[in-house]
């Protein structure tokens, strides 16, 4: 009996597709569930407290324009540079409240918005009556 050989022999590649295709389905749903942990000791810090402690603030504009905060009235153009010294010590992750009559332009509750922002607070809301 004699054997004939194939010249040129056909490599069938499916199952090693199909095993490397599992074996990337495990590794892409198991990869986000590995958590590293690094022990880490952090430096100690000191035990004055430099920031106040206030739960909120609150601006309130009338219709006229004029600005009451802590218990202050200040006009639109005073306003911004008294802000930023009134809130230098306080935490900027506190919320800002901000109430506007209704009548006022929108440039003008933007003005207030802005001026807020740019002090450094990023907990903004225009309150509304609703």
């Amino acid at each position: 009996m004699q054997y004939q050989w194939d010249e040129n022999p056909d490599l069938n590649i499916t199952p090693l597709v199909d095993i490397m295709l599992v074996l990337m389905a495990i590794l892409m749903v198991t990869a986000p569930t590995i958590i590293y942990q690094e022990q880490i000791t952090l430096p100690k810090g000191s035990k004055t407290q430099t920031l106040q402690k206030v739960k909120s603030l609150e601006i309130r504009m009338d219709k006229n324009g004029v600005i009451y905060f802590m218990k202050e009235k200040y006009k639109a153009l005073s306003f911004p540079d008294r802000f930023l010294l009134k809130t230098e010590g306080v935490d900027k992750n506190i919320p800002v409240y901000i109430r506007a009559d209704e009548r006022l332009r929108y440039r003008d509750v933007m003005f207030l918005l802005k001026t807020v922002k740019e002090a450094g607070f990023s907990k903004v809301s225009l309150v509304t009556d609703g």
